[in-house]
């Protein structure tokens, strides 16, 4: 694996309803807090894995099926829909346990690449407003380079401080890049893409993973891998249209 290349998943920490008040400060990285409930396909995993505690992103797609990174896997994950503030308790919020994990099965630990899974809840979330899908891109409906999105989650503010995973959701912009810009060793350009400007400082951050890069109305992406400083890089949505509507229609009841 890369030197560089690091998961965005948050490692070694306790839940985030335990940690301390006043623990998380600031934004995700060069971004702002999110307008509540503005985004109401986002999901927070909460995921135990050999007795340690780990928080992922994700974003719902089809009542009974959350998409998230497939390195976002646990032993036993737990999905939180309907949240801002991860440290209150809110009225809108649905937790819904994971039935069934299914990685795409040409996944890569050491590479990353297929880094995509679909989570089957165990019931179907409430589709209520707080709670809603969001459209996937059709297959070669591609986010072109200069195309400006937006990546959401609750992960790291401060890309190198384990202790300033956001509590209230966050936000960035973070402009599309061209596959020659991404010229990290690991990156396939059929699977991944690439965006955040390196001069600009804006970025997703370590356990924003599993969170959808999202231009215009759609999930273009899902936050995946990268180091420390932007670009970051995404699975690509489009080229699993397929297989992600062919396993949700095939999964068991």
């Amino acid at each position: 694996m890369a030197l560089t290349m690091q998961l965005l998943v948050v490692g070694l920490l306790p839940w985030a309803f335990l940690l301390p008040p006043g623990g998380w400060a600031g934004e995700i990285i060069g971004g702002k807090e999110a307008k509540p409930h503005s985004r109401p396909y986002m999901a927070y995993l909460q995921m135990k894995r050999n007795n340690d505690h780990y928080t992922c992103g994700g974003f719902l797609v089809a009542k009974s099926f959350v998409l998230t990174a497939a390195h976002c896997w646990g032993d036993r994950i737990s999905v939180t829909l309907g949240a801002h503030n991860i440290r209150k308790r809110e009225p809108s919020r649905q937790v819904i346990q994971v039935r069934r994990q299914i990685p795409h099965p040409q996944y890569d630990r050491e590479t990353l690449n297929n880094d995509i899974m679909l989570l089957q809840l165990a019931e179907p979330a409430k589709l209520d407003g707080w709670v809603e899908t969001i459209a996937l891109p059709c297959a070669g409906e591609e986010a072109e380079p200069g195309m400006v999105c937006r990546v959401a989650g609750w992960g790291r503010t401060i890309a190198t401080d384990h202790s300033s995973a956001a509590s209230a959701l966050q936000e960035v912009e973070v402009e599309v890049l061209a596959d020659a810009e991404c010229n990290y060793r690991n990156y396939v350009s059929s699977t991944m893409l690439c965006a955040g400007l390196p001069w600009k400082g804006k970025d997703s951050a370590k356990g924003d993973s599993g969170g959808p890069l999202v231009c215009g109305a759609k999930a273009q992406g899902i936050v995946s891998w990268g180091p420390d400083t932007p670009p970051g890089v995404y699975t690509r949505v489009s080229t699993y249209n397929k297989w992600i509507k062919d396993t949700m229609r095939g999964a068991y009841p």
